[in-house]
């Protein structure tokens, strides 16, 4: 969290024309600080959720925020690390190369959006640059498009405020691993304003020949063009390459103990490495009372390769691990522009906030997986499984090998409409046009697919109280055949509808105190045309299976005082398949959906100088994959923190995650790669401001 030693007034006149970020409400909210205050958790408006800055009370639906006050006083690095403290979410392994998440039950490698524009190719995603992280629980397609059943996770980037404010922070781990992390803010002239975020960060773990190297920069440009209108051109790269760490196999049906440390397969020879290049451009401009016309473009430019030799089974006879392997190159443009229209002027005397808006896009992806071919059995003892491994890699029958090509084009319409102060209704529908055309190389097989997505929204929000507001919302999303990476159009999918989900959620959020937000959700999530064997045993697939998720969120964030903040989730929830798919049989349990999950984080300052931190993250069991054959026990971890400012402007703080030294098991990709959850550690973190 920084501490801006700016006056209201001076921000306030600098920014006096239209916020133009992604979120640009929320945004000025970091920005205008009121000096010596630090800045607080969560923010009061957000644009995420309905394209217009709208009150989180006014929100039909589950969110929660992790701001960048968050995120540094708990040394968060990872998208992972973000959904540990959202109720209803589980971050998967994502088989060591990727940010993969579990919403509501549904799984997903796409649902990640940056300023609300799709970032949805596999890899890690930094923090260094996020003002904040917001996870929207529920069918999102009416804001974001295809996919996001469960929900999606959006980063909102910090950009150019055109006032001076320079931090960096140096970190270092118990582990061996350290970061260093900038952030530059300079304005240029009155109307002009350069910010400049950057990381490096030489990462070691507890896990035996795992280590990462990653870094990013990412400079920002805000030019105020006029009273009425502003632009920012935004430039990001980032560079991440680390071990492939699969994990643990599974012995019988539990983890393998003893080997939390251990990496079964070749470390030498298991890697990924990415290459991340974004560039953006907004604008927006205010034609008149009430009146906004804003158009966010960015295009991104993505070089992604691993290869990762793995357990894929532990043969308990022998106490043998059999070792799999594989490699996987994919480069992806995509390229996106969304254009919206906000009227924000009462209509037949009615106050109400009129958006409409259309998003054209274009992805072009390319993909080659080969298979690694053991010069021995591939066996190897569980007691020495890490090995220098003798294999060749080549394309196998099925190995993807392939270039695609989605075009999107879609329109939008939303009403929010306030007839008295008690009532809100949120309405709206989004008609998508989603084109694939699919090239496998291994035949020069064409397929295409067309398919029109219809999704509606509708919430209503009553306010008994100022402080009260009570919602119910339906809302619905696709994805459609080709999954959502675009790897799964075959022959025999080519014809096949969308999947489709169905949320009805009720809910309510209340302040108890000014600047404290308690929320709590109530949902049924249907996922339906699901992939089933067709009944008639002619091996073909129809979409009959079903899935079902209901749950009970409940979420407290922001500051319960001036020198006490919190963040706190619990879920209730259960997701199982209802009607057979090709993945399980009806009455399966979904992997990685603890039955209860609860977080708590909160820090106090005792005095302006000193500040301490206390943490709880505890799950239930859950199952490792679809099979539920290996379970992932329960578990509960204990994190602490303290924060001292040395002198004016420079603060250290130290981090203990798992301060009991807990043994647990954090998230599995299946029931032969378990992640477990790290040992006690310690993080020292030096931060000076000026």
């Amino acid at each position: 969290m920084s501490i801006r030693s700016l006056s209201v007034v001076a921000l306030g006149a600098a920014l006096a024309a239209p916020a133009l970020a992604a979120d640009s409400a929320a945004a000025d909210a970091e920005q205008i600080v009121v000096t010596g205050q630090r800045e607080q958790y969560g923010v009061e408006i957000t644009r995420t959720a309905t394209r217009t800055d709208t009150d989180i009370r006014n929100i039909p639906q589950a969110l929660s925020v992790i701001t960048e006050a968050q995120i540094e006083d708990q040394g968060l690095r990872s998208i992972a690390d973000v959904l540990t403290y959202v109720p209803g979410a589980m971050a998967g392994t994502g088989e060591g190369n990727r940010d993969q998440i579990t919403l509501r039950g549904n799984n997903s490698t796409a649902d990640f959006f940056i300023d609300g524009i799709r970032d949805d190719v596999q890899y890690y995603r930094d923090l260094y640059n996020a003002d904040r992280i917001e996870v929207l629980r529920g069918p999102n397609a009416m804001i974001f498009g295809r996919g996001g059943g469960g929900g999606v996770v959006n980063r909102v980037t910090k950009r150019a405020s055109l006032n001076p404010y320079r931090e960096f922070a140096l970190s270092g781990d118990s582990e061996g691993g350290y970061r260093l992390t900038g952030d530059v803010d300079q304005p240029l002239g009155e109307s002009l304003g350069l910010r400049v975020n950057g990381v490096y960060e030489n990462g070691e773990s507890f896990r035996h020949h795992v280590d990462l190297e990653r870094y990013a920069v990412n400079p920002t440009l805000g030019i105020v063009a006029g009273p009425d209108t502003r632009i920012d051109l935004g430039y990001e790269y980032l560079h991440d390459r680390r071990t492939a760490d699969r994990g643990i196999p599974a012995f019988n049906d539990r983890p393998l103990k003893g080997a939390d440390k251990v990496f079964f397969g070749d470390p030498d020879a298991s890697f990924s490495d990415a290459d991340v290049h974004l560039a953006s451009f907004a604008i927006e401009h205010r034609l008149g009372d009430g009146l906004t016309l804003r158009n966010r473009t960015q295009y991104g430019d993505y070089d992604k390769f691993y290869q990762n030799i793995f357990p894929s089974d532990l043969i308990e006879a022998t106490n043998e691990v059999r070792l799999g392997a594989y490699n996987n190159a994919t480069t992806r443009s995509n390229l996106f522009s969304q254009t919206d229209l906000v009227v924000d002027t009462p209509i037949g005397g009615i106050d109400q906030t009129l958006l409409v808006g259309f998003e054209l896009g274009r992805q072009i992806s390319r993909n080659r997986r080969l298979t690694g071919t053991f010069t021995g059995s591939g066996l190897v003892p569980v007691t020495t499984p890490t090995i220098d491994a003798d294999l060749v890699f080549a394309p196998s029958a099925t190995d993807a090998h392939n270039r695609t090509r989605a075009t999107v084009a879609a329109f939008y319409i939303q009403e929010q409409l306030r007839p008295a102060d008690w009532i809100e209704i949120v309405a709206g529908l989004r008609l998508d046009r989603f084109e694939l055309d699919y090239r496998n190389r291994r035949n020069d097989a064409r397929l295409d697919r067309t398919d029109t997505l219809l999704s509606p929204r509708l919430g209503v929000v009553l306010k008994p109280t100022e402080t009260v507001s009570i919602y119910g919302n339906y809302s619905r999303s696709y994805l459609p055949s080709s999954g959502d990476q675009f790897a799964t159009l075959t022959d025999e999918t080519e014809g096949l509808k969308p999947e489709r989900f169905d949320n009805y959620e009720v809910g309510g959020k209340w302040e108890p105190v000014d600047g404290l937000l308690a929320t709590i959700a109530v949902y049924q999530l249907n996922r339906t045309n699901t992939r089933a064997p067709n009944p008639n045993g002619d091996g073909t697939v129809v979409l009959t299976g079903a899935q079902r998720s209901r749950g009970i969120e409940v979420g407290l964030e922001r500051n319960i005082t001036n020198r006490w903040q919190i963040s706190a989730g619990y879920a209730l929830q259960k997701a199982e398949i209802t009607r057979t798919t090709t993945a399980a049989a009806k009455g399966r349990e979904v992997p990685l959906v603890p039955r209860h999950q609860f977080s708590l984080w909160n820090r106090y300052d005792f005095t302006g100088r000193l500040g301490a931190g206390l943490g709880v993250v505890a799950r239930t069991k859950s199952f490792s994959s679809i099979s539920n054959a290996v379970t992932l026990p329960g578990y509960a971890r204990v994190d602490a923190a303290v924060f001292y400012e040395l002198t004016r402007g420079i603060e250290a703080q130290l981090n203990v995650e798992n301060l009991f030294g807990a043994d647990y098991f954090a998230t599995a990709h299946n029931d032969n790669n378990i992640a477990p959850g790290a040992p006690t550690t310690a993080r020292a973190t030096v931060r000076f401001r000026f």
